[in-house]
């Protein structure tokens, strides 16, 4: 894929966050409720199995990975953008230039 296409399908991942209210719990480089965006890429960092266990994570909800407070589950958000939010954040949640 040409990087001009990786950077536009990468930064489709910015407007499905902002489109389903991850925002509301997650900021790009500042923890709120939830660890920031860029946390999470290094977190995940090298880690081969991260977009799986990521798409899972925002899937199903979960909690005791960033702390007490659990991540609500997104059964109505399409795997597809799930993929784009989780692509976008596994390339550090780039903003727009």
């Amino acid at each position: 894929m040409p990087a001009s296409a990786f950077a536009a399908e990468t930064l489709r991942g910015l407007t499905v966050a902002q489109g389903n209210a991850c925002m509301g719990c997650h900021a790009v480089d500042r923890k709120l409720v939830g660890p920031s965006f860029q946390q999470i890429a290094g977190r995940y960092k090298g880690d081969p199995l991260a977009a799986t266990k990521l798409v899972k994570k925002v899937k199903d909800g979960g909690s005791g990975v960033w702390g007490a407070i659990p991540m609500p589950s997104h059964p109505s958000m399409s795997d597809a953008d799930i993929r784009s939010v989780v692509d976008w954040v596994l390339a550090g949640a780039p903003s727009p230039k």
